[in-house]
C-alpha cells in the first residue's frame, strides 16, 4: 500500500504516519489539535496503532507535518516500521531491570525479617536506576509535554514516582539514622516510600509492556492481509517465460500460474483450467472452478491445473491493496463513540492534578493546623494515589483497540468495514432490502424441470434439446447443455467411464441455425429438434396442443423460464430453468431475522419469480418488492425510511449502486461491480448471503466491546479516584490497578480474534 494516495479533492493528498511517543488520549488530542491548526489540514489520529491518517493541501509539505508532530512533543515519521514492535522491544529491558531491583527494594522495606542497619539508605540506592532509568520514558514524556504546555498520563505517573522517591530521600537526608537499626521500624521507618516508586514503576512499565504486545497482536491481521500476495510471479515476455517480482507487474502482462501457486495480479484467465482456493480473500473454503474467460483475484492459490492469466489490475490497484486501504482507514477512523472519550481526556490530567492537591490539602486540614508526622504521611500518600490510580490508559484504548481488533478479525473473514461510524450504524438497522439476483440467488439459470410430452422420457428430452442448445452462447442453451453434459457424464461414470469437458457426452448436431431470441435447430442422430420459445415453433410449422400450452403457462405462473422442445415437427416437452438459489441463503435469512433485522427481498423479476424465490428462504409475501427497476431501487428504500425504518440494502451489481448509497447501511457483495463496493459502508469479499449476516453481526459484536471497554475504563477512574482520595488505596495497589486496566481492556478486545472460529 503506497504511503500517499490521491483524494477526490484536487491538490490534497492522504499521508499515513507512525508517531512515537503516544501514551494515551491526551497525546491524541493534541496531535490532533496541532496538525488541525494547519490551513486545510485535518487528522484522525490512533493510539493502538501509533499512527495518524493526515489529509494535506498542497500548499502543505510532508516536512511541515512532521515537524508540527515534533513540536507536540512525539516523533512522526512517513509509514515504516511499526511503533509497536519498537516500543515493545525498548520496554523490555527496562522492566527487567525494574523488577530484578525492584524485589529486594520490596522485600527489606515491607518485611523486618530482610531488614539491616542502615536499610533505608540500600533501598534508596537500589530503587534510583528504578526511578531514573527504568521510568525514563515516563519522565521524558511528562517533561516535553510540560515545555508545550500540555499535561498527559506521564505526568500523573512522573509526578507521582519522582513524589515518592523525593518525599523519601528527603526524610534519609533530614535523619540519616533513620534506619540505622532493623528495629527502627513502626511510626519512622515508615514515612519511606521507595518500594511504592519502584513497585508503581514496574507495575507501568509491565501495563505498558503487554499493551505493545497486544497491540502488536491486534495489529497482525492487516499485516498479514497485506503480505497474503506473490512475491514473485512468471511472465510471458518475447515468447519466453522470466520470473520478476509481482511488483514489477503491468497490465497486459501474460501471467503462467503453475499448481500451488498465488496469482500475481487481478486477472482473467487465457489459457487452462484449474479450481482457484480465494479462501485467503473472500473466507470462503470451497475452491472456485476457473477457466479461459474467468476473472481471478490476486493472492489467490492455483490448487489444479496451469494457468495463463492476462494481468488486469497490478500494484496498487489489485483487490488485496483495495482491502488493505479499506481496512486501514476503518482502523485510523474514530466512532462518534470515542469523541466522547476525547473530550473527557482533554480536560481530565489537569483536573487529576488539581484533584490530587485538593486531596493534599485536605488532609492537611483535616489533621489541624499542626499536622504531625502522620498526618503529612497521610496527605502524601493519598495524594500519590490519586495521581497513580488517575492515570487514563484505558480511556484511551478502550476504543481504538477494539476497532483495530474486530476490523482486523473482520478481513481474515473477507469482510470489511468502511469506517468507525458504520459500527453504530449497525445497531439501528431493524430491515434489509437483498437485491434478488446476485445476492440470494446465483444470477445464473439452471435447469429445475422437464416434463415430457407422449412416449418422450425428461432423459431423452434433455439429451435432444443439449445437443442442440450446446451449439448456441445464449445463457438459457448454455443452462441446458450444462445440465445435459452433466447427465451425461454421470451417465457414463455409472458405467465405469466418463469425460472431463463441459460438453462430455452430448451429441452431435449438424445443420444448425439459431434466430437471437428466439430459438435453435438443429439435426441430432438424425432427428431435426427445435428448442425455444413459442413463436419460434410458430415460425417453423409446429403447433402445440391446447393441453400443452396449459402445462406450459402453468410452468410460468410459478416464475420459471420455460422452453419448448420439439422433434420432427411435434412437441416432445417442455424445460423449466430458474435463477438458481445460493446454497446458503435460506439459513442466512433465517441469521439475519436472529439479529433483529426484518429481511426483505427486492428484484426486477415479476411477481410470481420474486414469490416463489421468498417462499424458497423464508421471507414473508409481504415483504417482497417485485418489477423494481433501478431507480425504483432507491425509492424502495426511501418508502421503508420514511415509515420509520433504519434500512440496510445488500446487493452487487452497477444497478444497485444509487440504493446502497441511500441505504443507512449499504452492503456489498464482493463478487459485484467496484460501483456497487464503491458505494457501501460494508463490503463482503465472498458470495455468499451468510457472510452479511456475518458482517452485521461482527460489527455489532466489535460496538459492544468498545462500549464495555469504555464502561470499564469510566467506571475504574469513577471509583477508583475516589477511594485514593479518601486514603484507602495504597499506591502501590494503585500502580497494580492502574496497570491491570489497560491490560484487561486489551485482553476484552482481542477476544475479538476468534469471532467466527
Amino acid at each position: 500500500m503506497s504511503n500517499e494516495q490521491s483524494l477526490g479533492q484536487a491538490g490534497s493528498r492522504v499521508l499515513d504516519l507512525d508517531i512515537e511517543g503516544m501514551t494515551c488520549a491526551s497525546c491524541v488530542n493534541r496531535i490532533e489539535r496541532k496538525l488541525r491548526k494547519l490551513d486545510g489540514v485535518d487528522a484522525s489520529v490512533n493510539l493502538p496503532l501509533e499512527s495518524a491518517r493526515v489529509t494535506v493541501p498542497a500548499n502543505i509539505s510532508d516536512e511541515q507535518i512532521t515537524a508540527t508532530v515534533a513540536a507536540a512533543g512525539y516523533t512522526a515519521m512517513i509509514r515504516g516500521m511499526s511503533p509497536s514492535v519498537a516500543a515493545e522491544g525498548t520496554l523490555r529491558p527496562r522492566l527487567i531491570v525494574a523488577a530484578t531491583l525492584t524485589v529486594p527494594v520490596v522485600a527489606i522495606s515491607m518485611f523486618p525479617a530482610f531488614q539491616f542497619a542502615h536499610w533505608g539508605w540500600v533501598a534508596a540506592i537500589l530503587a534510583l536506576p528504578v526511578v531514573g532509568w527504568a521510568a525514563w520514558p515516563f519522565h521524558r514524556a511528562a517533561a516535553i509535554n510540560a515545555r508545550h504546555g500540555a499535561s498527559t498520563m506521564d505526568t500523573l505517573v512522573s509526578l507521582g514516582v519522582i513524589a515518592a522517591y523525593a518525599y523519601s530521600s528527603g526524610q534519609l537526608l533530614a535523619d540519616p539514622g533513620l534506619t540505622a537499626s532493623p528495629a527502627m521500624e513502626g511510626m519512622r521507618s515508615s514515612s519511606l516510600y521507595f518500594e511504592v516508586a519502584s513497585v508503581v514503576t514496574t507495575f507501568l512499565l509491565l501495563g505498558r509492556y503487554l499493551e505493545a504486545s497486544a497491540k502488536r497482536k491486534a495489529g497482525d491481521a492487516l499485516t498479514a492481509l497485506l503480505s497474503l500476495g506473490a512475491k514473485d510471479a512468471t511472465v510471458v515476455r518475447n515468447g519466453r517465460e522470466q520470473q520478476i517480482p509481482a511488483g514489477q507487474l503491468v497490465i497486459g502482462d501474460e501471467i503462467v500460474v503453475r499448481p500451488g501457486e498465488k496469482i500475481g495480479a487481478d486477472g482473467v484467465v487465457l489459457d487452462g483450467s484449474s479450481a482457484v482456493d480465494a479462501s485467503l480473500v473472500t473466507g470462503e473454503s470451497v475452491p472456485v472452478e476457473v477457466g479461459p474467460g474467468s476473472p481471478v483475484t490476486g493472492a489467490t492459490i492455483n490448487t489444479s491445473g496451469r494457468l495463463l492469466v492476462r494481468a488486469t489490475r497490478v500494484g496498487s490497484e489489485t483487490t488485496l491493496a483495495q482491502m488493505g486501504r479499506l481496512v486501514a482507514a476503518a482502523q485510523t477512523g474514530k466512532a462518534p463513540i470515542a469523541r466522547l472519550a476525547d473530550r473527557i481526556s482533554a480536560v481530565f490530567v489537569p483536573v487529576v492534578l488539581a484533584v490530587a492537591a485538593l486531596t493534599f490539602g485536605a488532609w492537611l486540614l483535616a489533621v489541624g493546623p499542626a499536622p504531625g508526622p502522620d498526618g503529612l504521611r497521610a496527605a502524601f500518600t493519598a495524594s500519590v494515589a490519586v495521581l497513580v490510580i488517575a492515570c487514563p490508559c484505558a480511556l484511551g484504548l478502550a476504543t481504538p483497540v477494539g476497532l483495530l481488533t474486530g476490523t482486523g478479525r473482520g478481513a481474515q473473514l473477507g469482510i470489511l468495514i468502511k469506517g468507525p461510524q458504520i459500527l453504530e450504524d449497525t445497531r439501528t438497522v431493524d430491515t434489509i432490502l437483498l437485491d434478488k439476483t446476485g445476492t440470494v440467488t446465483t444470477g445464473r439459470l439452471a435447469v429445475d424441470r422437464i416434463q415430457g410430452f407422449g412416449t418422450y422420457s425428461e432423459a431423452d428430452i434433455l439429451r435432444l434439446a443439449g445437443a442442440v442448445e450446446n451449439a448456441s452462447e445464449h445463457p438459457i442453451a448454455r443452462a441446458i447443455a450444462a445440465a445435459a453434459a452433466e447427465t451425461a457424464v454421470v451417465g457414463a461414470g455409472h458405467r465405469g467411464g466418463g469425460q472431463g469437458n463441459t460438453s462430455a457426452g452430448i451429441d452431435a448436431v449438424t445443420g444448425f441455425r439459431s434466430a437471437p431470441g428466439g430459438g435453435v435447430l438443429g439435426t441430432v442422430d438424425g432427428r431435426v429438434v427445435a428448442a425455444g420459445r413459442t413463436g419460434w415453433l410458430h415460425e417453423n410449422g409446429i403447433t402445440p396442443t391446447p393441453a400443452q400450452r396449459e402445462a406450459l403457462a402453468a410452468a410460468e405462473e410459478t416464475g420459471a423460464t420455460v422452453i419448448w422442445v420439439a422433434v420432427d415437427g411435434e412437441p416432445a416437452g417442455i424445460i423449466c430453468l430458474r435463477d438458481s438459489l445460493k446454497p446458503g441463503s435460506k439459513a442466512a435469512v433465517h441469521r439475519l431475522r436472529r439479529l433483529g433485522l426484518r429481511p426483505m427481498l427486492l428484484t426486477g423479476d415479476n411477481a410470481p419469480v420474486a414469490a416463489q424465490v421468498a417462499a424458497a428462504v423464508g421471507i414473508r409475501p409481504e415483504d417482497v418488492f417485485a418489477g423494481v427497476l433501478p431507480e425504483g431501487k432507491v425509492q424502495a428504500v426511501r418508502s421503508l425510511q420514511a415509515a420509520g425504518a433504519t434500512v440496510a440494502m445488500a446487493g452487487d451489481g452497477v444497478n444497485d449502486a444509487a440504493a446502497l448509497a441511500q441505504a443507512d447501511l449499504g452492503v456489498a457483495m464482493g463478487s459485484g461491480t467496484d460501483v456497487a463496493i464503491e458505494a457501501a459502508d460494508l463490503t463482503v469479499m465472498g458470495n455468499d448471503l451468510g457472510q452479511v449476516a456475518l458482517a452485521i453481526e461482527l460489527s455489532r459484536r466489535t460496538l459492544a466491546t468498545i462500549k464495555t471497554n469504555l464502561f470499564w475504563a469510566f467506571f475504574y477512574n469513577a471509583v477508583g479516584i475516589p477511594v485514593a482520595a479518601l486514603g484507602l488505596l495504597n499506591p502501590m495497589i494503585a500502580g497494580a490497578a492502574m496497570a491491570a486496566s489497560s491490560v484487561l481492556v486489551v485482553a476484552n478486545s482481542l477476544r475479538l480474534r476468534s469471532f467466527g472460529k
